[in-house]
């Protein structure tokens, strides 16, 4: 509980939604300036729409943020002006992630980020690029274009985020093997203890600091009993925050009736979840040596030594030995490389797709049809009916996107008429064709 009474959770798990900003129509404007003859066109572009980045950030810890606001929206880019006044671009959005956050794409399935290093950025939604405004299409032979483009689309998405804690030494062990009073006299981290099963309900780290002034991560990973791997008890969801470490500090309770039994049970789950996981080197530490007489003592001490080679004897209640173990685990910190991710990212096309040609064809009545598609949608809401030259741009891009072939397929007749938005023409195909 924290000090207000309510009861911190640790989220390690969420989706979200992103949308990126569109990108601003461009402008159809004319220089109208005294004693200028033959202003020309004068339409500015419009701004470029904000993208979406994720950002790792070593100042969180989990995803709880997420939990209270999952849509992240950025601004849209702003319409071309009159004057060869462009449209301003919109700012980018930037969405903090706790270091070790590993992004999927749901839609595809994909992997798309491994965020492992403080600063590291993942563009996740393009900005649509602003339209161009009439001035951008003068040519010598034609000097007054009526028309302009309209700005891309955003690209929406929805992500599942898993975090896995960055650490450099994992603590494994039963419940109430000690870990928790360990990490709490070897760091500054300060979990709840008590003398019942499932204490620790989340992982906590902790930093430890070396000789040479330097430090190292710790984490604490809630106690794992046989069938962990399986979905039994609390641990089989904290598995993964182990699987980045460098190696792992295996927490053993000489005051249980068989230790050495559940050293290898909690061995054969990490067998089970993670092959990998199960070759990490080991360092056993045999804790609550105060608990139990010298005889005792010495014969499980003799049991481990013929399992593994380093093997520790402390009490993390009273410190005996914790000096010696602490500058252990600091020289194999130094010795032992960190784990390179095997997590494979796959290209993200998803992030720069801001392409919306497709269309659907709908018959509503006898002789109307109905267009509806992004870029259909936003050619139309540039378009003026009242302008023939805006007309018969549109008309060329319609044909060259296949509509009128699709509207053919679907039996439309000359005079039929063909709504696209707030437009509505009749269709014939000697103005198409011929």
């Amino acid at each position: 509980m924290t000090k207000t009474g309510v009861k911190m959770k640790f989220i390690d798990k969420c989706k979200i939604r992103v949308v990126s900003g569109r990108g601003g129509n461009g402008m159809v404007a004319w220089r109208r300036e005294k004693y200028v003859d033959k202003g020309g066109p004068a339409g500015g572009d419009g701004g470029r729409g904000g993208a979406v980045y994720l950002v790792a950030d070593e100042n969180m810890s989990t995803l709880m943020d997420f939990k209270h606001k999952s849509v992240f929206k950025a601004e849209c880019g702003e319409n071309g002006g009159i004057k060869n006044m462009n449209g301003a671009c919109a700012k980018d959005l930037y969405i903090k992630v706790p270091v070790g956050t590993v992004v999927k794409d749901i839609k595809t399935d994909k992997i798309i980020a491994d965020l492992t290093e403080n600063g590291q950025k993942v563009l996740v939604a393009k900005g649509g690029r602003g339209g161009r405004g009439n001035a951008r299409f003068a040519t010598a032979q034609k000097r007054a274009p009526q028309f302009c483009e309209p700005g891309e689309p955003s690209i929406e998405r929805e992500l599942f985020l898993e975090l896995k804690l960055i650490a450099d030494v994992g603590l494994l062990g039963m419940p109430n093997a000690g870990k928790s009073t360990l990490i709490s006299r070897i760091s500054s981290a300060k979990p709840k203890i008590a003398d019942y099963p499932f204490t620790t309900l989340i992982p906590n780290l902790g930093v430890v600091k070396k000789r040479s002034g330097d430090g190292y991560v710790v984490a604490d990973i809630p106690g794992l009993i046989e069938g962990a791997s399986e979905g039994v008890g609390l641990g089989h969801d904290f598995l993964r925050h182990v699987e980045r470490c460098r190696f792992l500090v295996h927490l053993v309770d000489i005051t249980e009736q068989e230790p050495l039994d559940n050293y290898k049970k909690i061995n054969t789950e990490l067998e089970k979840y993670s092959e990998r996981l199960s070759k990490l080197y080991q360092i056993v530490v045999l804790n609550k040596i105060d608990a139990v007489d010298e005889e005792r003592r010495l014969q499980i001490y003799k049991k481990f030594k013929e399992t593994t080679s380093d093997v520790f004897e402390i009490s993390a209640v009273t410190g005996e030995n914790l000096t010696e173990l602490t500058d252990f685990i600091s020289q194999k910190v130094d010795e032992i490389d960190k784990v390179q991710s095997d997590i494979v990212v796959e290209e993200d096309t998803g992030a720069y797709n801001n392409d919306d040609s497709s269309f659907e064809i709908f018959k509503v009545a006898k002789d109307t049809f109905i267009v509806q598609g992004g870029k259909i949608s936003r050619l139309a809401s540039v378009t003026d009916e009242r302008n023939s030259e805006q007309v018969i741009r549109l008309q060329n891009i319609l044909k060259g996107m296949g509509v009128f072939d699709e509207l053919s397929k679907k039996g439309i007749k000359d005079g039929d008429t063909v709504i696209i938005n707030h437009l509505e023409f009749a269709f014939y195909s000697d103005e198409i064709y011929g």
